[in-house]
């Protein structure tokens, strides 16, 4: 017995790929896959948006401190030189070829930041804790004094009332 594919079903397809990208029907994984995307997006936004100008930023690793170094000596060589990818390519050639004990020297001073940079940061954090529990703590005073304006107005309505009759 054979199945034979009916008028209507080859239609359908041929509708389907006339159609645009986004109109088409997608399958339950792709459909998925895309809502996740959106979602990404959102929350990465959202991250951005709430970045904090006070908090300290991370500091440079070893390899970061040797290229501050290494810009200098290579802009003063290469004058011509503009394109930031050559300088970049030219100084991670040049770390792959020190030695340990070359590097020494780079990694203590990002040793040193890193430290540094810790300690800012618990700081940063005691802060941000304190601000945190003044705000939870005004916050409740504020619903408090609320609370209370609530219930002399609602006083004052009643005062109002017993005059009128």
């Amino acid at each position: 017995m054979k199945i034979a594919k009916g008028k209507s079903s080859t239609r359908k397809d041929k509708t389907e790929v006339s159609k645009p990208v986004e109109e088409r029907k997608v399958g339950k994984r792709k459909a998925a896959v895309k809502a996740d995307k959106s979602r990404l997006k959102l929350t990465k936004k959202a991250k951005l948006d709430k970045k904090d100008p006070n908090k300290p930023k991370r500091p440079p690793s070893a390899f970061f401190v040797f290229l501050e170094e290494f810009r200098k000596t290579y802009k003063q060589e290469h004058p011509n030189v503009k394109a930031v990818s050559a300088v970049g390519k030219a100084g991670g050639a040049k770390w792959k070829s020190l030695s340990a004990t070359e590097k020494s020297p780079y990694e203590a001073k990002a040793a040193q930041m890193k430290s540094d940079y810790e300690k800012l940061m618990t700081t940063y954090n005691k802060k941000q804790e304190s601000t945190n529990d003044n705000d939870d703590e005004d916050e409740e005073s504020k619903s408090a004094l609320n609370d209370e304006d609530d219930e002399e107005s609602g006083e004052d309505e009643e005062d109002d009332e017993d005059e009128d009759d």
